[in-house]
């Protein structure tokens, strides 16, 4: 039993020891700085709207948001829109009733429709599902230091396109130097490609950012309360550890002394 767990816990440590390299063989990860990584790290407000406005426009045409619900958009560690705000924009999109057996406005309750193409995947667990450039296998301590590392893949990937393009079986290829081969999916940003209420430029790289940020919160929605509760837990543990300590030095002193003394 005891060789087995040593053996669990050396497996561990080589996985959370060693470096993602998954999608750094294919191609070219850049290491963007995000807000929310780190142990102490969180989500920029600003930078998660941004991200919501890349998605709308750009991305909501062929790929879905199946596990987000629209009220999450209210979330104060999310994109914190308004309670009006998220029901006017959840208003933008159809879903079907049952009970009615037809299409409505969407709502608060609602989730983001699916995608709408098969060839599109779902977004909701994409940041999660793509290993990038820091990012580890499985959970480890490369987790906790530098995140998940599906951020700066996305926004890589988004901003990957160096313009060359190949006819192959009658379907156009883009070459993506992040994925580092020809794919099927065609550059989808642009330079000032949509229009930043915050004034923020929108150039390529920030918009690839700013919607890898974005869907880096709908995978993980409570990142920064898991943080807080993390460290709050840390401290706690390191406190009782203090005291048990200190318990079990006073009460065996007296034993201690008279060890000595026989």
């Amino acid at each position: 039993m005891i060789r087995k767990l040593a053996l669990s816990a050396l497996t561990a440590l080589s996985l959370s020891a060693a470096p993602a390299l998954a999608a750094g063989e294919l191609g070219e990860i850049t290491d963007y700085s995000f807000s929310f990584e780190g142990p102490f790290g969180s989500y920029d407000r600003a930078q998660l709207q941004r991200g919501l406005q890349v998605y709308t426009e750009v991305c909501a045409a062929c790929h879905g948001l199946q596990y987000v619900p629209f009220r999450t958009l209210t979330q104060e560690t999310g994109p914190a829109l308004s309670p009006e705000a998220m029901r006017a924009y959840a208003a933008n999109f159809e879903v079907f009733d049952r009970d009615l057996n037809d299409f409505r406005p969407a709502g608060g309750p609602d989730h983001f429709p699916p995608s709408g193409m098969e060839t599109a995947p779902d977004l909701s667990l994409m940041a999660k599902a793509r290993i990038g450039f820091s990012g580890p296998y499985g959970l480890g301590i490369n987790q906790f230091l530098y995140g998940i590392g599906g951020a700066e893949y996305i926004a890589s990937f988004l901003a990957g396109f160096d313009g060359r393009e190949e006819m192959q079986a009658g379907t156009m290829f883009y070459y993506n130097t992040a994925y580092g081969d020809w794919v099927s999916m065609n550059p989808v940003l642009w330079e000032d490609g949509v229009e930043y209420a915050d004034g923020t430029p929108a150039t390529i790289e920030q918009q690839a950012q700013d919607v890898a940020a974005f869907l880096m919160w709908t995978a993980e929605p409570k990142l920064t309360e898991r943080k807080r509760w993390g460290f709050v837990g840390t401290v706690f543990l390191a406190l009782l550890a203090s005291l048990l300590y200190l318990t079990n030095k006073r009460l065996w002193a007296p034993v201690k002394r008279a060890a000595k003394q026989a």
